[in-house]
């Protein structure tokens, strides 16, 4: 195993110079913010009650409107999860009548009972707003469709999925999404184009907002949160569209001006500022198992070379036992519950059984080591974290000997070069 590991970590240092730069590029951005803002102690406090004059909450979103080159921003702690600040953006600005058209197929398993994919009386189909998609191509979008169909009807908001969520595929690239954006706003100016960017912020040195988007939204319990923000989720981009979104967050009348933020100012402002670097350890960690897991003869995606728009990292296995104990290895190496042997459930928002190794300081932390994936064929893992590649190192070698049963002792007896 240490031969296996000293060869795969000089294969992937250029890889890491390579990240190291764009974390740079990404620091230089959120540190110029907060400078710019003149972040003090004052604004690390908090508030309670109606939250009227948090002069941290807004210090907050006028960082995170700067980092995203956005208009405007809503970043709060009562935002749940990435579902619950999705669907906020969808009520918000959608009405009885419109079209939300997806153009990557169909979102995150978690949106389905949002938009009215499976049946719930609070979805948007319930509310008489109809959901369309365009599927992928080969995993890339299919513009003929998409204009055809912009050009065909009005549609009100186009969405678009960055990462890969449970699809098999790679992540979109921001010039991508720049290109697809073009497509839309061609076929159709008045379309409102939302992005959905969890675990893919800092991952390049542009975000969707700069080409294009009119809103983007992520979840604070992943790259944003930089590991160290308990809860929450933002969202960002143009003042009008966020205008209804903001009413939507509280109430008709009452905005974003209100809203306590008890003591989360100080982890959301220390979180963000960690937040590049984080993301940094999070892609040493998935490009340093890309190559353990290829070399072992295993299927993965991204390669470790490859150009990466996301920090989740994924693992074919065709066998539905060696998923679990890669699941069961990841957990058994995490600082938090590693005594606890994950099992698949019914995971609420999922449509099969989910297995879900994240034992992690704050619960469903994506940013801090986790891995997941649903028990349906391909059987993939969906690897995604760490907040340092030492440790997040420590989790992949665990959970590569789980399922070993001596295929990395057969495959470095046959190994003569890499």
């Amino acid at each position: 195993m240490d031969e296996l590991i000293e060869k795969v970590e000089k294969k992937i240092e250029p890889v890491f110079k390579r990240y190291e730069k764009i974390c740079e590029a990404n620091e230089r951005k959120v540190l110029n913010a907060f400078v710019h803002h003149k972040i003090s102690e004052a604004h690390l406090g908090g508030s309670t009650g109606y939250g009227y004059g948090d002069i941290g909450r807004e210090a907050i979103e006028n960082i995170f409107a700067e980092v995203f080159k956005a208009e405007d921003a809503l970043v709060r702690s009562q935002f749940i999860s990435g579902t619950h600040t999705i669907a906020t953006c969808l009520f918000g600005i959608l009405r009885p009548g419109d079209i939300v058209l997806s153009i990557n197929g169909k979102p995150y398993d978690t949106l389905d009972e949002v938009i009215g994919i499976r049946e719930n009386p609070s979805s948007l189909k319930a509310f008489g707003i109809t959901y369309e998609q365009v599927d992928l191509i080969n995993g890339k979008f299919d513009f003929a469709k998409i204009e055809e169909r912009l050009k065909r009807q009005d549609v009100k908001l186009v969405i678009m999925q960055r990462s890969r969520g449970y699809e098999y595929r790679d992540a979109f690239r921001i010039h991508e999404i720049e290109e697809a954006i073009k497509v839309v706003k061609s076929a159709s100016p008045n379309t409102i184009v939302m992005v959905d960017n969890c675990y893919g912020e800092f991952v390049e040195t542009r975000e969707p907002i700069e080409v294009g988007a009119d809103v983007v939204v992520g979840s604070l319990i992943k790259n944003m949160g930089g590991g160290i923000a308990k809860t929450g989720g933002y969202i960002v981009g143009r003042k009008d569209v966020l205008a209804l979104i903001n009413d939507r967050y509280s109430a008709p009348g009452l905005g974003k001006e209100g809203g306590a933020t008890f003591q989360h100012n100080r982890e959301i402002l220390q979180g963000l500022f960690m937040a590049p670097h984080t993301v940094l350890q999070a892609l040493k960690t998935a490009i340093f198992a890309s190559r353990m897991l290829e070399q072992l003869g295993y299927e993965v995606s991204p390669k470790f070379d490859a150009e990466r728009s996301d920090i989740v990292q994924m693992i074919k296995f065709q066998d539905p036992n060696k998923l679990i104990k890669f699941c069961q290895g990841i957990q058994s190496c995490s600082p938090i519950d590693s005594n606890v042997v994950p099992e698949p459930w019914d995971m609420p928002g999922y449509e099969n059984q989910v297995i879900m190794a994240a034992g992690a300081f704050t619960q469903g932390s994506s940013i801090e080591l986790s891995c997941d994936g649903p028990l349906r064929e391909p059987y993939i893992a969906y690897l995604q974290g760490g907040l340092t590649f030492g440790y997040g190192k420590m989790a992949i070698i665990s959970a590569i000997e789980n399922i070993s049963d001596g295929v990395i002792r057969r495959t470095l007896q046959s190994q003569t070069k890499m």
